[in-house]
């Protein structure tokens, strides 16, 4: 009837074993019986597996959620609208998808063939399902999922704006508390895909879909939007808008209102005004805020420029709007990497963050700023607690998940690591940063195959980023990485040739060409050359950074490093 492609921790595998038996026993051709232990040689076999599947089956248990390829094949199978959840025990599955609709097992009895989970599977597969007896007896709430709508500007620098819009309308619907809204991390996996409308609403559990279009060209902006019926397939609404930059915030709201009348919904006096707060009334604010953002996602991270960059735009931001809230705690972030990473002098981000709660005391991103500086001054436990704080403020933010990741990799937490970096590489499909560390540390863990996954989409991200800039060091340095993950060692050695005679003095390319060589080829030498000049000029935090990678524990026992990290212990002035 199906094939059935089956994900699952091997601490379940029996209960697994019973309900493979049992859907083969209806007639379902199910994949399932490889206990994956990270072995690279089957990331090819499961590939095809997955692709050549009608439903995916996902059972989540306390082990699956702590799986990094568990994690993995969900978002395949979310991707491509094939996801089908299980529920084993009295877990809550992880973030991401948690708004799906589970096939609950917890008190199943062995022995038949979970009715529910083979009706789910029957609807991906196409086949007329019986009709359940709990059909029509309760109204379905209204659930709509917002679509990142497409940039229409010609310019692929204009991404971040539309992207901003997405983001916008999420939120904004988010207030309405008779609406159900998909999380923005899950929406946004089906960014620039060709969308069922219909099989996507039942993979998500949603009644509606949202898609849009933006194009901006100089201070005119146009706005097109349509809302669908899931079950129907039909155009609920639909309008178009050509207006003035000034007016987007007027626009925003006019269609999550013309959304909410759509589904004849009535908003609370509270909620229309929580639709219109915005954390500036100020067009030109937003966009430099914007702007902002997508550089912090996709620039280059070993170049102190990025960050400037961004201090500049968004202390432009705050020029026009004092009270902006967010571009205070976007120069917050910067100003942290520039003390921390860079060993800038002054300001460290800390009085730009508390700025920013001062603004607004329920922003997640300045909780972010706190965690780093108590990290860094030893305080590990109270900085642990802060970014988790933080996390309960916005669970799904890209700027605090990435920071969460951080500092659990420099913990070696790296199963929570692995959680968080996941978080944020679905945030930004533009940023490579998460998804390579992500990489790092599966490797950590001896999770090749997550591995193989991770190298993937970290190269074609950096390749994209390339595209925009060929001197972006960083993507460079992890698209290295990723190609030695892959076993194309002969193209990551022309790369490192090149980039080396191109940009020598670039320490964060040089660090991440290093990790390629110890991790993939066992140069040991060859490695210790490249980290010697960044060694001698990096700044505390990266050398307690560089102490505890796994990326370079190969070097540890070398007396060539232990002498270069204890000359740049000694090094005056202290570090």
């Amino acid at each position: 009837m199906a094939r059935v492609f089956m994900s699952y921790a091997r601490e379940d595998r029996d209960r697994v074993e019973q309900i493979a038996s049992g859907l083969e026993s209806r007639g379902d051709e199910v994949w399932w019986d490889h206990q994956i232990h990270g072995g690279s040689r089957f990331a090819e076999q499961i590939d095809r597996a997955l692709r050549e599947s009608d439903a995916v089956v996902v059972l989540w248990s306390h082990a699956s959620i702590a799986s990094a390829w568990v994690l993995d094949e969900a978002a395949e199978g979310r991707d491509s609208s094939k996801l089908v959840p299980v529920l084993l025990d009295d877990c809550r599955p992880p973030l991401g998808y948690r708004q799906y609709q589970c096939v609950d097992l917890t008190g199943w009895q062995e022995g038949t063939v979970p009715g529910l989970l083979g009706e789910a599977i029957d609807q991906l597969a196409g086949v007329a399902a019986r009709p359940s007896a709990s059909a029509g007896r309760h109204k379905q709430r209204t659930t709509i999922c917002v679509l990142p709508f497409a940039n229409m500007s010609g310019d692929a620098e204009q991404e971040y704006f539309s992207d901003g819009i997405t983001e916008d309308v999420i939120t904004d619907l988010s207030k309405v508390s008779a609406l159900s809204v998909i999380a923005r991390n899950t929406s946004f996996t089906f960014k620039s895909k060709a969308v069922d409308v219909a099989q996507l609403c039942r993979q998500l559990g949603a009644t509606h879909v949202l898609e849009g279009s933006v194009r901006k060209a100089g201070n005119r902006v146009r706005i097109t939007a349509q809302l669908i019926d899931g079950a129907a397939g039909d155009h609920c609404w639909a309008e178009r808008w050509d207006r003035d930059l000034g007016d987007i915030f007027a626009l925003q709201d006019e269609i999550s209102m013309a959304v909410v009348a759509a589904v004849r919904l009535k908003l609370l006096p509270e909620e229309k005004k929580a639709i219109r707060q915005r954390g500036t009334n100020s067009s030109d604010a937003y966009n430099l805020y914007l702007m902002a953002r997508q550089q912090y996602a996709s620039g280059n991270q070993g170049d102190p420029r990025r960050d400037e960059a961004i201090i500049r735009l968004c202390s432009k931001a705050v020029e026009i709007d004092p009270n902006y809230a967010r571009a205070w705690a976007m120069i917050g972030l910067s100003e942290t990497s520039l003390h921390f990473r860079f060993g800038r002098a002054g300001t460290n981000g800390l009085e730009a963050a508390e700025r920013a709660l001062a603004l607004d005391p329920e922003l997640a991103e300045p909780h972010t700023v706190k965690a780093r500086q108590l990290y860094e001054l030893g305080r590990h436990d109270e900085a642990i607690r802060e970014v988790e704080a933080a996390l309960e403020l916005d669970p799904d933010s890209y700027e605090v998940n990435l920071g969460a990741g951080y500092l659990y990799f420099r913990e070696h937490r790296y199963a929570e690591a692995i959680d968080r970096y996941a978080i944020a590489a679905a945030a930004m499909e533009s940023d490579y940063h998460s998804s390579g560390t992500l990489l790092s540390c599966c490797l950590a863990i001896g999770d090749s195959y997550g591995a193989d996954r991770a190298a993937r989409m970290t190269l074609s991200r950096a390749e994209l980023a390339l595209a925009q800039d060929q001197n972006n060091g960083s993507a460079i340095g992890f698209a290295v990485v990723a190609l030695a993950v892959l076993g194309e060692m002969q193209r990551a050695r022309e790369w490192i040739d090149r980039a080396i005679l191109l940009d020598p003095d670039n320490m964060n390319m040089r660090y991440n060409f290093a990790c390629a060589l110890l991790l993939h080829s066992g140069e040991k030498e060859a490695a210790m050359d490249l980290m010697e000049p960044v060694i001698s000029s990096t700044t505390e935090t990266w050398l307690n950074h560089i102490e505890l990678d796994p990326d370079l524990d190969a070097l540890r026992g070398e007396p060539r490093f232990r002498a270069m990290i204890e000359a740049a212990r000694r090094r005056e002035p202290a570090l």
